[in-house]
């Protein structure tokens, strides 16, 4: 059977942007708001500040992996950040290596960051099932995995681009299964949490041309058709036939771009009994005839 979260990191299609090493010390700030470009980060030695709008500052130190996979407006800083306007000195001392903060300031913590990108037309809605961010602290993998991540980046060697991405693969779904519990914020990862909810989500996932209902789903999930609505809804945040929905669209984008396939066979592989039924269905979803779409119109 499909597995919803590896599904979901293959078609958001990760790929390189920037990969680096970072020093810093005395008092320093670095300051994004590249909206929808995902940022990640470990702490090999030291600690820091993370400020993500919207959420309560977050200590990091030594050993902690950070995951934004929509970064909106943030912050890294030192413990005891600098007034909002003092600017901070950014100097590239080695190629790929980065020192923050005053001249002669002893550093105090190194790390390794990075920003990928989504290539799927339909990273909006994808992202928006996963969590805010992610913290995971004190697991050695994920380290280890941006240490490769950062190691390839700076090489030259044939096959780089394809080894990247998996790596941004295997590493995202590291992070986001790491994340999995009742206490992440409503998405796909807490819905794989709860068994009853895992079981319906497998079944859309591994079968969407099926003509899912809220009550086909509920006897998958083994819950009355209520429970398992509340549920569902309390859980991944959207309504059960919404999401089933949004999947079926984010798979038909890829069908139509990726494998060029026709309307007919997109609608066929996602569960519409016609061409035009679908034609109205992702219109009204993407707000582009799915004709035009293929075509990248």
């Amino acid at each position: 059977m499909t597995d919803p979260l590896s599904q979901m990191v293959g078609l958001l299609r990760p790929e390189p942007d920037i990969a680096k090493r970072v020093v810093a010390g005395g008092t320093w700030r670095v300051t994004r708001a590249d909206a929808g470009r995902p940022f990640y980060g470990a702490i090999l030695e030291g600690r820091c500040r993370l400020d993500v709008a919207g959420c309560a500052p977050i200590v990091l130190e030594a050993g902690d992996f950070i995951l934004v996979p929509a970064a909106r407006a943030f912050a890294v800083s030192s413990l005891e950040p600098p007034p909002a306007d003092a600017p901070t000195a950014h100097v590239e001392t080695s190629p790929g290596l980065f020192q923050l903060g005053p001249e002669h300031a002893e550093p105090d913590i190194r790390m390794l960051v990075g920003h990928c990108a989504f290539a799927s037309d339909a990273a909006g809605l994808l992202v928006s099932l996963l969590p805010h961010h992610v913290h995971v602290r004190g697991e050695p993998r994920l380290i280890a995995l941006v240490e490769l991540v950062n190691d390839e980046t700076r090489s030259d060697r044939p096959g780089r681009e394809a080894i990247l991405g998996r790596l941004l693969e295997v590493l995202l779904i590291e992070a986001l299964r790491s994340a999995a519990g009742p206490s992440a914020s409503a998405g796909l990862l807490r819905g794989l949490h709860d068994d009853h909810l895992a079981a319906a989500l497998r079944c859309i996932h591994d079968r969407p041309a099926q003509a899912w209902t809220v009550a086909a789903l509920a006897r998958e999930a083994a819950l009355s058709r209520s429970a398992f609505f509340d549920r569902f809804q309390r859980a991944v945040g959207v309504a059960p036939m919404a999401y089933v929905t949004g999947w079926r669209m984010a798979l038909a984008k890829a069908f139509l771009r990726r494998e060029g396939i026709t309307v007919a066979e997109a609608a066929g592989r996602v569960g519409y009994s016609s061409a035009s039924t679908f034609s109205v269905a992702f219109t009204r979803h993407v707000g582009t005839p799915p004709a035009l779409y293929a075509r990248g119109a």
